[in-house]
Protein backbone atom coordinates (compact mmCIF):
# COMPACT_ATOMS: atom_id res chain seq x y z
CA UNK A 1 0.00 0.00 0.00
CA UNK A 2 1.16 3.55 -0.55
CA UNK A 3 1.76 6.26 2.00
CA UNK A 4 -1.14 8.09 0.35
CA UNK A 5 -3.44 5.15 1.15
CA UNK A 6 -2.24 5.22 4.75
CA UNK A 7 -2.80 8.97 4.95
CA UNK A 8 -6.41 8.41 3.90
CA UNK A 9 -7.00 5.42 6.20
CA UNK A 10 -5.76 7.41 9.21
CA UNK A 11 -7.20 10.76 8.12
CA UNK A 12 -3.66 12.08 8.57
CA UNK A 13 -2.19 15.47 7.83
CA UNK A 14 1.09 15.74 5.91
CA UNK A 15 3.61 17.79 7.86
CA UNK A 16 6.36 17.47 5.26
CA UNK A 17 7.27 15.22 2.37
CA UNK A 18 4.08 15.39 0.33
CA UNK A 19 6.09 14.44 -2.75
CA UNK A 20 6.72 11.01 -1.18
CA UNK A 21 3.08 9.96 -0.81
CA UNK A 22 3.41 7.47 -3.66
CA UNK A 23 6.09 5.37 -1.91
CA UNK A 24 5.21 1.77 -1.11
CA UNK A 25 4.92 0.81 2.53
CA UNK A 26 5.24 -2.92 3.24
CA UNK A 27 5.19 -3.05 7.05
CA UNK A 28 4.83 -0.86 10.12
CA UNK A 29 5.65 -0.69 13.80
CA UNK A 30 4.63 1.55 16.65
CA UNK A 31 6.55 2.64 19.72
CA UNK A 32 7.28 5.69 21.83
CA UNK A 33 10.53 4.09 23.00
CA UNK A 34 13.23 4.75 20.44
CA UNK A 35 15.43 2.07 22.03
CA UNK A 36 12.79 -0.48 20.98
CA UNK A 37 12.69 1.00 17.49
CA UNK A 38 16.48 0.69 17.24
CA UNK A 39 16.32 -2.90 18.50
CA UNK A 40 13.44 -4.14 16.34
CA UNK A 41 13.08 -1.67 13.49
CA UNK A 42 14.09 -2.61 9.98
CA UNK A 43 14.79 -0.66 6.80
CA UNK A 44 11.53 0.27 5.09
CA UNK A 45 9.52 0.55 8.33
CA UNK A 46 6.61 2.93 8.69
CA UNK A 47 7.11 4.23 12.24
CA UNK A 48 4.09 5.22 14.30
CA UNK A 49 5.02 7.14 17.44
CA UNK A 50 3.91 9.76 19.90
CA UNK A 51 7.49 10.91 20.52
CA UNK A 52 7.44 14.21 18.71
CA UNK A 53 10.96 15.52 19.15
CA UNK A 54 13.87 15.31 16.73
CA UNK A 55 15.00 12.03 18.31
CA UNK A 56 12.22 10.19 16.48
CA UNK A 57 13.51 11.53 13.16
CA UNK A 58 17.10 10.66 14.03
CA UNK A 59 16.04 7.13 14.97
CA UNK A 60 14.01 6.75 11.77
CA UNK A 61 17.06 7.82 9.78
CA UNK A 62 19.29 5.28 11.54
CA UNK A 63 16.97 2.35 10.82
CA UNK A 64 16.17 3.66 7.32
CA UNK A 65 12.46 4.02 7.99
CA UNK A 66 10.33 5.15 5.06
CA UNK A 67 8.12 7.58 7.01
CA UNK A 68 6.88 8.62 10.44
CA UNK A 69 3.28 9.02 11.52
CA UNK A 70 2.78 10.89 14.78
CA UNK A 71 -0.23 9.71 16.74
CA UNK A 72 -2.52 11.55 19.17
CA UNK A 73 -2.32 14.69 17.03
CA UNK A 74 1.33 15.24 17.90
CA UNK A 75 3.67 17.14 15.64
CA UNK A 76 7.43 17.54 15.77
CA UNK A 77 9.16 20.81 16.51
CA UNK A 78 10.89 22.88 13.84
CA UNK A 79 14.19 21.06 14.42
CA UNK A 80 12.54 17.69 13.77
CA UNK A 81 10.80 18.97 10.64
CA UNK A 82 14.03 20.46 9.28
CA UNK A 83 15.89 17.22 9.92
CA UNK A 84 13.15 15.18 8.23
CA UNK A 85 13.33 17.43 5.17
CA UNK A 86 17.12 17.07 5.10
CA UNK A 87 16.88 13.27 5.37
CA UNK A 88 13.89 12.94 2.98
CA UNK A 89 11.67 11.35 5.63
CA UNK A 90 7.98 12.17 5.20
CA UNK A 91 6.14 13.15 8.39
CA UNK A 92 2.41 12.83 8.97
CA UNK A 93 0.15 13.34 11.97
CA UNK A 94 -3.09 11.57 12.89
CA UNK A 95 -5.52 12.23 15.72
CA UNK A 96 -5.84 8.49 16.37
CA UNK A 97 -4.31 6.88 19.44
CA UNK A 98 -1.44 4.52 18.63
CA UNK A 99 -3.45 1.37 19.33
CA UNK A 100 -6.23 2.51 17.00
CA UNK A 101 -3.89 3.68 14.24
CA UNK A 102 -1.97 0.40 14.27
CA UNK A 103 -5.24 -1.55 14.31
CA UNK A 104 -6.63 0.35 11.34
CA UNK A 105 -3.49 -0.32 9.30
CA UNK A 106 -3.37 -3.98 10.31
CA UNK A 107 -7.03 -4.42 9.33
CA UNK A 108 -6.28 -2.84 5.95
CA UNK A 109 -3.62 -5.50 5.37
CA UNK A 110 -0.42 -3.79 6.46
CA UNK A 111 1.65 -6.27 8.50
CA UNK A 112 3.88 -5.46 11.43
CA UNK A 113 7.64 -5.88 11.62
CA UNK A 114 8.71 -9.50 11.25
CA UNK A 115 12.07 -11.02 11.98
CA UNK A 116 11.40 -13.87 9.52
Amino acid sequence: MTLKDIKEFLDAEVICGEKYLDIEIKFAGGSDMMSDVLAFGQPGLLLLTGLSNSQSVRTADIIEAKAIIYVRGKKPDDIGIALAKEKDIPLLSTQHMMYTACGILYNKGLPGVSKN
